[in-house]
């Protein structure tokens, strides 16, 4: 079963692009949620290449790994990975006024459908406000 969530992050592609694929940025914007933030993040961006993130909820109550193997690259347009047994797609499409992210993942049987594009779509939410905020110094 696929699911999709997407939004349209009103920057330049190549912003986008460098927001989504480095760890620093990636720090700042992956959490679904206020109360949860990425403290670690890595990325070997290359076919074959490697990336990891921990969630970790801010009261130090609990937290996971999210990690996986990039299975095709095509910049600035196209991410897909496996993650265990499961994929992504993270398309970028250039449109007026930004550019269409659009994230497509396999869903898994523990939490609805519902749940998961919930919080996949408040994490990409983060990235939007993060990318779309302007930065000091």
């Amino acid at each position: 079963m696929k699911i999709a969530v997407e939004t349209t992050v009103a920057a330049p592609i190549a912003d986008v692009w460098r927001a989504y694929t480095t760890p620093e940025d990636i720090k700042q914007w992956n959490a679904a949620s206020d109360d949860w933030h990425t403290t670690t993040a890595s990325v070997d961006l290359r076919v074959g290449g490697a990336f990891s993130s921990r969630m970790e909820a801010k009261d130090g109550s609990m937290g996971f790994d999210f990690a996986g193997t990039y299975t095709k690259l095509e910049e600035p347009s196209l991410i897909e990975y496996a993650f265990g047994d499961r994929t992504a797609q993270v398309a970028f499409t250039p449109e007026a006024g930004g550019v269409k992210l659009r994230v497509t993942f396999d869903g898994e049987e523990t939490h609805s459908v519902e749940q998961q594009r919930g919080g996949w779509q408040a994490i990409l939410n983060s990235f939007k406000r993060y990318v779309e905020t302007p930065r000091r110094g």
